[in-house]
């Protein structure tokens, strides 16, 4: 593990959230341990807030809008497995026989230990190393995307994960709508040939369209574990 901090340029004081946050569920189901589950999803929320209030204060120039896609592109999944392997998480992780087995680690989850880890720096060290850790890994991410706003919004990427293996019915349903005129709320569904994927709650039917699809790409996100 001593590498690993060294990789990631911090040292853990409690050692055991590291090793919490490198634990895939295949080996915790298999040694009866707690897995990093629940560190991912506190993890997901603090890289969300550190990456939007580093793109609200750096980049006035940039719209709401504009700037959910370039954080979109610099917290996704490709990005997230990119600062796992400059920093070898893979072989840090503790996997079960059948991940151990599999050809490869799959990618998913070697992205989803990058958000444990930083949930595990948070709680161990508080804000300013995480806000660190989370920069120094996402800036060249987030400077690229600042100048390619034109970039795949969450409803793009979801109508490509798809169609990956072909054509498909893809329908975002309103549900329900409520308030008044000028402060109305949508409620709107995504459903893929019929099937309903999740459910996005916004201000606009845009925006509530957007979540429902984000949605989405997680719940899928957590099927390919």
């Amino acid at each position: 593990m001593e590498k690993l901090e060294q990789n990631i340029g911090y040292t853990f004081t409690n050692k055991n959230l590291l090793e919490n946050a490198l634990t895939h569920t295949s080996y915790a189901y298999e040694k009866k341990v707690e897995s990093n589950e629940r560190l991912e999803y506190l993890g997901d929320s603090i890289l969300e807030f550190i990456s939007s209030k580093y793109l609200f204060e750096n980049f006035k120039s940039l719209s709401e809008g504009e700037m959910t896609k370039v954080r979109a592109y610099a917290v996704c999944e490709d990005s997230l497995y990119q600062i796992a392997e400059k920093h070898n998480f893979s072989d840090f992780l503790y996997l079960g026989r059948s991940e151990k087995m599999s050809h490869s680690i799959k990618k998913a989850l070697i992205a989803d230990s990058v958000e444990a880890v930083i949930a595990a720096i948070y709680l161990d060290g508080g804000l300013e190393p995480t806000e660190k850790f989370i920069l120094e890994n996402i800036k060249e991410q987030i400077e690229f995307a600042s100048k390619n706003v034109g970039m795949k919004d969450y409803k793009t990427v979801l109508q490509e994960e798809l169609q990956k293996n072909g054509e498909v019915s893809i329908q975002y349903l309103l549900v329900k709508e409520e308030g008044p005129d000028h402060a109305k709320t949508f409620t709107i569904d995504v459903e893929c040939n019929g099937k309903k994927l999740s459910q996005g709650v916004g201000k606009s039917k845009k925006k509530a369209e957007m979540e429902a699809a984000r949605k989405a790409l997680k719940v899928m996100k957590q099927e390919r574990k």
